[in-house]
């Protein structure tokens, strides 16, 4: 493909947001968007959409994100979803306690508009949370049917000409693969039989690449990181995104440690541990939930640091991850890490860092670029897995073979020149030889 083969459709119209799980993380994004719309300082809704991403250095030349490449407008996003509670956003918002009062009370009609529907849920996957409103069906067959139509109907209703979904909502328990996701024709015969092993997100995640909605997982669990949802977005070229938004510790993670391998600095030791009170941390207080973000989390720094390349660095690191649920705190995460570094003639030397950062008040942002990039994607015909995304996840996708990226500043080029591709512009290697007359344009 060359930069003159993509013909990206018109962000014409409104582009319903489908939001599984709207708690915290989702009524903060709703209520942003929403306080936008009515005159909030944009500035203060920190999406990647208003960055410059063009020009170089010597040409003086920049543009917002927007200016070059057709994003849907804030003022044309509207907002749905499921839940097993059937609060409003509203109601949601004020029991979360993540956005002061004052501001809520000034999105409140907007917010008490949007109301769950019901949801698929499986006490099997998460066990420290339930609720009565959700869906019943004989078989998860019928479940992905009942999300299919409500995925129609709410398109309908609202007068929405384009879809998106991202997922929102709580950790999963940890699954290894199994047989029925290994294709399509496995998948759906164990949506007709409840494989027990199909999980909730997974039939979301059918659901939404069955009616065509681009689909990107906030969380670590496994949805459309199966090979059966990967072929059915080949097959239906949906684009997917995922797993698991880059926040806290590990956005953290993600800066400092190619920092270390690139000044060839030694590790021993990572320990990471958090506090947090929220639904979030209520239900990763569950073993099976907390292995799902555990694994997420750990596979970070080796695929990072590389120890089988560098061994004699990093071929002996002890890395651990805890999370705490102390609900006296809420959304407002705290994470504490120790690193234990090897410097010059093996000498050690120690990196602390104590964040004390607001979950959700990360998270929505994410959603909101991840909505705007991926209904970018449905209209440029891009399909399958957007690495280009990467930048948002802790575990990012990537095809078969090939090991996912997880340097931030590698990963936000790698953003920054798809949109630059898209936009007809000339991509960026910061090469920076031209400047000198070494290299001639």
């Amino acid at each position: 493909m060359t930069k003159t083969d993509v013909n990206i459709g018109p962000a014409r119209g409104k582009l319903g947001v489908l939001l599984p799980g709207m708690g915290a993380v989702s009524t903060t994004f709703i209520a942003g968007v929403e306080a936008v719309k009515k005159g909030f300082p944009s500035r203060l809704v920190p999406s990647l959409k208003w960055a410059p991403a063009l020009g170089k250095r010597s040409e003086n030349r920049s543009a917002l994100i927007n200016e070059f490449v057709p994003l849907a407008q804030l003022p044309d996003l509207c907002f749905g979803g499921w839940d097993i509670f059937s609060d409003s956003a509203y109601d949601a918002a004020s029991k979360a306690k993540v956005l002061e009062s004052e501001l809520l009370g000034q999105v409140k009609n907007e917010l008490a508009r949007v109301k769950p529907m019901p949801a698929v849920f499986d006490p099997a996957y998460i066990t420290q949370i339930s609720g009565e409103y959700v869906k019943k069906g004989k078989t998860k067959r019928d479940l992905a049917e009942q999300l299919r139509e409500d995925i129609r109907n709410f398109k309908k209703d609202n007068g929405c000409d384009r879809l998106v979904m991202v997922w929102c909502a709580s950790t999963e328990r940890y699954t290894e693969l199994s047989p029925c996701h290994q294709s399509v024709q496995a998948f759906e015969k164990g949506l007709l039989e409840n494989d027990p092993m199909i999980a909730p997100s997974q039939i979301y995640a059918y659901a939404a690449l069955q009616e065509r909605v681009p689909y990107a997982n906030g969380s670590p669990n496994r949805s459309v990181e199966i090979p059966a949802l990967q072929e059915l977005a080949r097959e239906l070229r949906v684009p997917i995104s995922g797993s698991d938004f880059k926040t806290g510790q590990t956005f953290m993670k993600t800066l400092i440690a190619p920092g270390l391998k690139s000044r060839l600095l030694g590790l021993s030791g990572w320990y990471s541990t958090n506090i947090l009170g929220n639904r979030d941390g209520e239900v990763l207080a569950d073993p099976g939930s907390f292995k799902t973000k555990e694994v997420s989390k750990l596979s970070v720094l080796e695929q990072i640091l590389e120890p089988e390349t560098y061994p004699s660095l990093y071929g002996n690191v002890h890395h651990q991850v805890q999370i705490n649920y102390y609900p006296p705190r809420g959304d407002n995460k705290e994470g504490w890490d120790n690193i234990d570094i090897v410097g010059w003639l093996g000498y050690p030397m120690q990196i602390k860092i104590n964040f004390l950062c607001r979950d959700s008040i990360l998270a929505a942002p994410i959603v909101l670029d991840l909505a705007l990039f991926m209904d970018l994607a449905q209209r440029s015909q891009f399909y399958g897995i957007q690495e280009w995304l990467s930048f948002y996840f802790k575990s990012p996708l990537a095809a078969e073979g090939l090991k996912p990226e997880h340097d931030l500043q590698v990963q936000l080029l790698k953003l920054h020149n798809t949109l630059r591709f898209l936009g007809k512009e000339e991509l960026i290697n910061h090469l920076g030889l031209t400047y000198y007359g070494i290299v001639e344009e």
